[in-house]
């Protein structure tokens, strides 16, 4: 091997970038003077695409492959650069190395209440939070528009920017997905799938592919909320008047053993006997009849539009049956019915559809 032979393999570099982070989306490889040497050797590993510079224009863009850098390799470069020499002296470039993997556990939320418009609740607001994940999908658009002359860029200096149109977009998409309030926290992986459907275009103009959006969370306002929780109490309970002797019964023991004093102490004793005269009443034979409970409070769901609605209490549904909303043939339920019934047949709201007025006369 000759002199310059010798003298022209001392030029060849190894190009590449040996990734020890996990938030890295870009990195910059360092060249003194950004010079590279001619027919340097670029190693671009699995899960990486490396994007050529030259004087801040896109020049190429390698996927994963080892290359050697000449004029076969580097065409474009080859007429930016005008090369001289026979194409054997130093050029001038910066190499980024771009990430392809994917990036998870990106934490995004509602900048604020959404507002949105709910069948049985109305108008309410409601906030949400969750993760997303996004991997770099055309790197020449995300150095382009993202990165800029960065010559380290990790997540974090996205995050930032991203968590704020994430949670924007789904501010906007979240009173489109037609999902009931009271069913969202049962539907998170659905409506995860309806918001990375919708945010996804955003994402691809900058280069990035947006693979996943998961909620994590549905906040609902307190009284949403006790609204939900008082419903599921009386579907529960079932039947109120058992339900009020057992409160009234646990009442006892925890009054008669507060101490705070003779008020306490006179009320424990009071209920106590109150309840004891009752209990002697009932092993008596029921000599003296204790006064009667109230009846029971009767709640109907109703099928409205196709759609269970309720529950009604009896002065709710006469208000319906005036106003056209239920008939007579509107098919209602209540606990303690085995099916489904026509309202006009249940013994209880037949009484609702026979309030009507009689014919005017001479009609």
């Amino acid at each position: 091997m000759g002199f310059f032979d010798r003298l022209r393999s001392e030029f060849v570099d190894i190009i590449q970038w040996l990734d020890d982070s996990n938030d890295t989306l870009v990195h910059r490889f360092e060249r003194y003077a950004n010079e590279i040497k001619y027919e340097a050797k670029l190693v671009v590993r699995e899960g990486q695409q490396a994007v050529f510079l030259n004087e801040g224009q896109i020049a190429d863009v390698f996927k994963p492959g080892t290359y050697t850098l000449n004029t076969k390799n580097l065409p474009i470069m080859a007429t930016l650069q005008g090369w001289k020499y026979g194409f054997e002296s130093p050029f001038k470039a910066e190499v980024y190395f771009c990430s392809t993997r994917q990036f998870t556990n990106l934490k995004w939320g509602t900048p604020g209440p959404v507002t949105m418009r709910d069948k049985e609740f109305g108008a309410i607001r409601v906030t949400s939070f969750g993760i997303y994940s996004i991997r770099i999908k055309d790197p020449a658009v995300f150095i382009r528009e993202i990165v800029g002359t960065d010559g380290n860029f990790t997540t974090e200096s996205i995050t930032d920017n991203l968590r704020g149109k994430i949670g924007m977009r789904i501010k906007e998409v979240l009173p489109e997905t037609g999902i009931p309030i009271i069913d969202m926290e049962s539907k998170v992986m659905v409506l995860g799938q309806m918001l990375k459907d919708r945010i996804a275009p955003s994402f691809e103009g900058f280069g990035l592919e947006l693979t996943e959006v998961q909620v994590q969370d549905i906040g609902l306002p307190e009284e949403v909320e006790s609204a939900i929780d008082k419903s599921g109490a009386i579907k529960a309970v079932g039947d109120l008047r058992t339900f009020t002797q057992y409160e009234t019964a646990s009442s006892i023991g925890v009054a008669a053993a507060n101490p705070s004093g003779v008020a306490a102490a006179g009320v424990g004793m009071g209920m106590g006997f109150s309840m004891a005269n009752q209990m002697g009443q009932a092993m008596a034979g029921g000599q003296t009849p204790s006064p009667e409970a109230p009846p029971p409070l009767l709640v109907f769901y109703a099928a409205i539009g196709g759609k269970q609605e309720g529950p009604f209490t009896l002065d709710i549904l006469k208000q319906k049956v005036a106003s056209g909303v239920i008939t007579g043939e509107t098919l209602v339920w209540r606990t303690g019915m085995k099916e489904w019934t026509a309202a006009g047949q249940v013994p209880d709201l037949a009484g609702l559809f026979t309030e009507t007025p009689p014919p005017l006369p001479g009609t």
